[in-house]
C-alpha cells in the first residue's frame, strides 16, 4: 500500500508527498539532524493533516502531483480538509 500525505506546519504552510510508510515518512520529515530534508528541516515541526491509501505508486504519485498543480493552500483547506477560511 501507498500513502499521499499533506502535513502542515505552524506557519500553516503545507507539504504534500507520496510513501509507501507513512508513520515513518513523517517522522523522518521531523528529524533534526543534517542530513536530507533541508526544506521540512528548517520549516518543521510538522504534523500530519490528511492522507490517502493507494493500492499502487503509480495512482499515488498522480493523486500527489495532481494536488500540487493546485497550488493554492486554500484549495487544499476547502477541498481535502473541510474547512472554510
Amino acid at each position: 500500500m501507498f500513502w499521499v500525505y499533506i502535513m502542515q506546519n505552524p506557519k500553516d504552510r503545507f507539504y504534500v508527498g507520496h510513501t509507501d510508510d507513512l508513520i515513518a515518512r513523517v517522522a523522518n520529515h521531523n528529524r533534526v539532524d543534517k542530513t536530507l530534508g533541508k526544506f521540512t528541516r528548517k520549516n518543521g515541526p510538522w504534523v500530519l493533516v490528511w492522507s490517502e491509501q493507494h493500492a499502487a505508486r503509480s495512482s499515488a504519485m498522480r493523486r500527489e502531483h495532481q494536488i500540487k498543480s493546485w497550488k493554492s493552500a486554500k484549495r487544499i483547506r476547502t477541498t481535502l480538509l473541510a474547512l472554510t477560511s
